[in-house]
């Protein structure tokens, strides 16, 4: 007869920790969500704008750019 899967996830779980780990909860955003498409959007603009307001960091980029062979011709 089978070993019933709750008693598997139990010995699993158990290894775990006796291996040092613990569970934990993890709670992400749902991509399901409609709105989920438009903050992205929201806050990937922020960024851009943010990253071409930093001149410095720019300048960095293009510099370190310019190291990496093949990358820029």
């Amino acid at each position: 007869m089978a070993i019933p899967i709750a008693e598997r996830v139990q010995k699993r779980r158990a290894a775990l920790r006796r291996a040092g780990l613990r569970p934990i909860q993890l709670w992400v955003p749902d991509t399901r969500r409609p709105e989920f498409a438009d903050e992205c959007r929201r806050q990937s603009q922020r960024a851009a704008q943010a990253d071409l307001a930093d001149t410095a960091l720019l300048d960095f980029m293009d510099n370190a750019l310019v190291d990496v062979k093949g990358w820029v011709e």
